[in-house]
């Protein structure tokens, strides 16, 4: 490359990499983007340039003509492709020189294929307005958004079982003819039944709770009908049965002739839909037939050709029509299996293919930090030797080696950007604390940011308690002090004097202004979104950052969720830490006066108690009929149940100096018993209160159930914690509530809990900034992300800048771009 086209490059790439950054915020900053790319490209075309250069230089000026028709999301897109252009340009010298390979992974002449994020769903033949409407509340709004829509399940048509060869207690497709349909008595209830024969045997379908309006219109004598259940046998009259069958798995056919010849529906294996009302399966698989044979090749394969083949996957395009429609030399595949998946080639691809742009991404921004210049520290160990002394009690053994690994970060002359798990009472805040006085030896500030002002008022008092008499000053940042407090704080935070600063987000906002900011702590992580901790970051020259959480994350999650961070596991509990009884009760006759005894007795022994409720106040929504409201119940409780005591009530809606008042309260024992939404979740430690009450506790997750158990034991007394299920006694509710009965470990049950809901639920998509798949499952496939890792980070590692993977580089930014704020990289 020349050097004149090297300068005209980077002045071109200045204004769309500003364009890009901090997720587009600047993009309606840069005026007539279309005119500079015009002109850039028109100056490098008029240089001594290759063949290459000149289609693709052209190539990119045109894709700019039409720029200001584009929607937001196309105009974002164009700049993406635009920068990876630019990046493979300049890059053209080192290509391989293997003509198939660099076929497969240099810069197309044009930025991509038809993209299909932007052509509507709509305009697919046979959708039209209403079934986009239909497909849209499935999140279905694009061509790209259909192709990867994935079937839950699949049912093998192929060879449909004759209903005289059924056995009970297993799951099975079968089709017959409607004989009969309505509603039957039973000894003491209304069933409505359909019952289906197929020459060979009967089958009866059965619902004891129903619609009968729908079902009679659906189910029409004649009619055939096919579908998959589980199959069980009556015990009353010893005959097959599927009870309740899910609407997803039945199919009803008013008309069969030609049924043998509809190859899409039958004689094959089937792929099973997610529906929505408003849609049948016939429709949306013919939706998606359409949709593959018109668009299916338009897939871009992003994956380079070497790491394929390595890995023994295959192109995207084939493998996402496989995963929709299975070929007949294809096994059936169970979704819930991970040998399944794995030994499927199409289905091993699509998972991997996701996988790998995600870890690519995670490489990208470890190696941003890596690049990064940082604070070597040179801790004395004075002060941190006196803190030792003056504890209580000895760290674990668990504390001192997550304190070397950091003290490792820390010597180095990298930033560090660790993240520190462990469970409630393991010992987090001690570590936080010898890691702010190292940085504080060493002649830096530390700062430490809280979700709460009362959380951060508790960590003020645990550091003052700590350091009292070792000459450090410490600071509180909070929104709710006067103007000549928060004057004085920022004075000598700006003058070096404050050397440890707590505060809330009010430690983020322009007038606080550091000397030497060294190392950044930041509670409970998954409160603060990325820009936040960005901006605290902002406030020092590059200073190292710990992250903590008290959710225990299973290994699989968080190589997802913080890849880019190095991981210490704090395993082991203290020694003086008190174990929590754990009591379940059901919606049963007097189980909810046993669970108000409890707290009684409690009380009257001087203690204090917390009652959680799942809502602020009652709901009109029919999801939330059986569900208790914190509102109702502290005027319930403080008139008919606890009288004689003192009640308090925290909730989200509240003002801040409002759930101040109350929880300072009830932490000066002027509060028995407070009343309360999930507020308390991350809450300040009450040592007095001994007594957890969740209502409802069938409606939250297990590792939410364990955080808010660990509000009590903080102290020297027993405590105990008592789950109560509006549920009626079901094998499924007891099993899951057992698992928080029986276990304290809170990785056991974080595990379990991931089991149970997945990982989306299991830590809030939107908090910790964990992208949402679209086919691939942590869980289930495990061996496959640990594969597609590893390429992944093997690759940033021998070409940081992705110079020879430039349509790598654009398939990252177009995946995860925004979600994972890359769209700046270089």
């Amino acid at each position: 490359m020349t050097e004149g086209l090297q300068k005209i490059l980077e002045s071109l790439e200045k204004p769309l990499r500003f364009a890009s950054r901090t997720n587009f915020q600047n993009i309606h900053k840069v005026k007539d983007l279309d005119k500079v790319v015009e002109d850039m490209t028109l100056r490098a075309l008029s240089l001594n340039l290759t063949v290459k250069e000149v289609t693709t230089l052209k190539s990119l000026r045109q894709s700019f003509g039409a720029y200001n028709r584009l929607r937001l999301n196309g105009k974002k897109k164009l700049i993406i492709d635009s920068l990876g252009i630019i990046t493979g340009l300049k890059g053209v010298e080192d290509y391989p020189v293997d003509e198939n390979l660099a076929t497969r992974e240099t810069i197309s002449p044009t930025p991509d294929r038809t993209d299909l994020s932007q052509i509507s769903i709509q305009y697919v033949k046979g959708v039209g307005p209403r079934i986009a409407e239909v497909l849209s509340r499935k999140g279905i709004k694009t061509v790209e958004d259909a192709l990867n829509y994935f079937p839950r399940t699949y049912e093998d048509r192929r060879n449909i079982k004759r209903i005289s060869t059924l056995k009970p207690n297993s799951r099975q497709t079968v089709m017959g003819k409607i004989v009969l349909s309505g509603m039957v008595r039973s000894r003491s209830r209304g069933i409505y039944q359909v019952i289906v024969s197929d020459g060979t045997g009967t089958l009866a379908l059965s619902w004891y709770q129903y619609n009968p309006k729908y079902l009679k219109a659906t189910y029409k004598k004649g009619y055939t009908v096919i579908l998959s259940g589980d199959v069980t046998l009556n015990r009353y009259n010893n005959t097959l049965q599927i009870v309740h069958p899910s609407p997803d798995d039945v199919e009803v056919f008013e008309d069969i002739e030609g049924i043998e010849k509809d190859m899409l529906n039958f004689n094959r294996i089937v792929p099973i839909y997610p529906l929505t009302e408003g849609i049948k399966q016939r429709r949306i698989r013919k939706i998606e037939s359409i949709i593959l044979d018109t668009y299916g090749k338009s897939e871009f394969d992003y994956v380079p050709y070497e790491v394929r083949k390595r890995n023994h996957i295959m192109g995207i395009d084939e493998a996402i029509s496989r995963v929709h429609f299975p070929s007949n030399s294809d096994d059936l595949v169970d979704l819930s299996d991970k040998s399944s998946i794995y030994n499927s080639l199409p289905h091993r691809t699509v998972s991997f293919n996701e996988f790998f742009f995600l870890e690519v991404g995670l490489a990208l921004k470890k190696r941003d930090i890596s690049k990064m210049p940082g604070i070597s520290f040179d801790p004395t160990g004075e002060l941190t030797k006196k803190l030792l002394l003056e504890l209580p009690f000895k760290l674990t053994s668990a504390q001192s080696r997550v304190l070397s690994e950091i003290e490792n970060d820390m010597r180095a002359d990298r930033p560090m950007n660790r993240l520190l798990q462990g469970d409630v009472g393991s010992g987090k805040t001690v570590v936080a604390l010898l890691s702010m006085l190292k940085a504080v030896e060493s002649g830096y500030q530390a700062a430490l940011m809280s979700p709460t002002e009362i959380l951060a008022e508790q960590h003020l008092r645990s550091v003052l308690k700590y350091v009292d008499g070792f000459g450090i000053r410490a600071v509180l940042l909070k929104s709710g002090q006067s103007r000549n407090e928060k004057e004085s704080n920022y004075n000598a935070i700006n003058s070096g004097d404050a050397k440890i600063v707590i505060g809330t987000h009010a430690l983020i906002q322009g007038k606080v202004e550091f000397r030497d900011l060294g190392l950044v702590v930041i509670d409970e992580q998954h409160r603060f979104g990325v820009i936040q901790r960005a901006l605290l970051r902002s406030k020092g020259k590059n200073p190292d950052v710990l992250v903590m959480t008290a959710t225990p994350i299973p290994r699989t999650l968080a190589m997802t969720v913080y890849g880019d961070l190095d991981v210490s596991v704090l395993d082991e509990m203290p020694p003086h830490q008190r174990a929590i009884e754990t009591f379940v009760f059901f919606e049963e006759k007097g189980a909810r006066d046993k669970a108000y005894d409890l707290v009684r007795k409690e009380v009257i022994k001087g203690r204090q108690a917390y009652i959680v409720y799942p809502l602020i106040e009652e709901s009109e929504s029919p999801d939330h009929r059986d569900l208790r409201f914190a509102t109702k119940m502290f005027d319930e409780l403080r008139k008919d149940v606890f009288p004689e005591f003192r009640l308090g009530l925290l909730h989200g809606r509240m003002k801040t100096e409002e759930k101040n008042e109350v929880m300072k309260k009830f932490i000066s024992r002027q509060a028995d018993i407070l009343v309360a939404t999930t507020i308390v979740e991350v809450g300040v430690d009450v040592p007095n209160a001994t007594v957890m009450v969740v209502e409802n506790s069938e409606r939250y997750g297990l590792s939410q159930l364990h955080q808010l158990r660990g509000r009590v034991g903080r102290g020297e007394h027993e405590s105990i914690c008592i789950l109560i299920s509006a549920a009626k006694r079901s094998a499924d509710a007891h099993e899951r509530l057992s698992i928080l009965r029986d276990t304290s470990d809170g990785f056991k049950i974080a595990e379990a809990d991931l089991m149970i809901r997945g990982p989306g639920e299991f830590i809030g998509t939107r908090q910790s900034g964990l992208p949402e798949f679209r086919f691939a499952n942590l869980l289930r496939d495990a061996r496959i992300l640990g594969e597609a890792r590893n390429e992944a980070f093997d690759i940033v590692k021998k070409d940081p800048t992705l110079v020879n993977y430039p349509r790598l580089y654009r398939g990252v930014l177009k995946r995860w771009g925004e979600s994972l704020e890359l769209a700046g990289i270089s």
